[in-house]
C-alpha cells in the first residue's frame, strides 16, 4: 500500500500463531476436558447460554438429516454433540465459546501457555510504536483470542491489541465482516491491512477494500493470487 495502514487486522491460527499449537494441544485440551467442564459448571448462567446455543444446533442438524449424536438431557448429551462438532471442526459460535471457557481454566493452571510465532511480539511492538491499532479477527472466541495472547510465552502481549473481534461480528470469508470492522475501529477500510494464511478471508477482505498479505508460515504454502505473499511479519511496515 502507498502509505503504511493505520490498522493491522490479524488472523491467528496458521498468521500469528502455529497452526499445531491449534490441533494438536488447543482441540485435544477442550474435547478431552469438555464432559468435566460441563458437570462442574453446567449450570453456570453463560455456560448454560453455551449450551442451548449448541441445542439449538443440533436441532437444525436433525432438521437437516445430519444424523448427530443423539441429545439427551443431561450434560453427557451435551457433551456428546459438542465432540461430534469438534471433530468436525465446524465454527459455531456456542462451540467457540464453550471452548473458550475451557481454555481459560487451561491458562490458570498452568497447563496450556499460548504460543505465537517469535517475529509477532517485536512486530507488536513496531506497530503499535508507530502508532498504528492492533487488532484480530478469529473464528475462535474473544475470550480465547485475549487468553492466547494473556499467557503468551513471550509474556502478556495483550497491551498491544486494541479490539478483538470473533464470529459474532461475521464470517470471515464474507466482505460486510470486515466492513463492520473498519466501522467498529473508526477508519475507512481501505485504512486497514488484513494478515491471513486463507485466500477467501483475503478475497473477502479486499473486496471490502482493505489491503491484504497472505501468511506463509510454512513454504510453499497456501496460493492466493493478488495477494502479497510475506513468511514473516519482519516484512510488513
Amino acid at each position: 500500500m502507498s502509505e503504511a495502514p493505520r490498522v493491522v487486522l490479524l488472523d491467528i491460527e496458521g498468521t500469528t500463531t502455529p497452526v499445531d499449537f491449534v490441533y494438536r494441544v488447543l482441540f485435544p485440551h477442550a474435547h478431552a476436558r469438555v464432559g468435566v467442564f460441563l458437570e462442574a459448571h453446567g449450570s453456570d448462567p453463560d455456560v448454560a447460554r453455551d449450551v442451548t446455543g449448541l441445542r439449538d444446533e443440533h436441532t437444525r442438524d436433525v432438521a437437516a438429516g445430519l444424523n448427530p449424536p443423539a441429545w439427551e438431557s443431561s450434560a453427557g448429551g451435551a457433551t456428546a454433540y459438542a465432540r461430534h462438532v469438534m471433530d468436525q471442526d465446524r465454527k459455531l459460535t456456542p462451540l467457540k465459546s464453550l471452548q473458550g471457557r475451557i481454555w481459560a481454566e487451561g491458562y490458570a493452571t498452568g497447563a496450556l501457555r499460548g504460543q505465537v510465532y517469535p517475529d509477532v511480539p517485536p512486530a507488536l511492538v513496531r506497530w503499535t510504536s508507530a502508532g498504528r491499532r492492533v487488532a484480530i479477527f478469529s473464528s475462535g472466541s474473544v475470550l480465547a483470542q485475549k487468553l492466547l495472547f494473556a499467557h503468551s510465552e513471550h509474556g502478556d502481549l495483550t497491551p498491544f491489541l486494541s479490539a478483538h473481534f470473533d464470529t459474532t461480528t461475521g464470517p470471515k470469508r464474507e466482505a460486510e465482516s470486515y466492513l463492520r470492522i473498519a466501522a467498529a475501529l473508526g477508519v475507512p477500510a481501505s485504512a486497514g491491512l488484513f494478515v491471513s494464511d486463507v485466500a477467501a478471508e483475503l478475497d473477502a477482505a479486499r473486496l471490502a477494500k482493505f489491503e491484504t498479505a497472505l501468511a506463509v508460515r510454512t513454504p510453499p504454502g497456501p496460493v492466493a493470487p493478488g495477494h502479497r505473499r510475506i513468511t514473516s511479519f519482519d516484512e510488513l511496515p
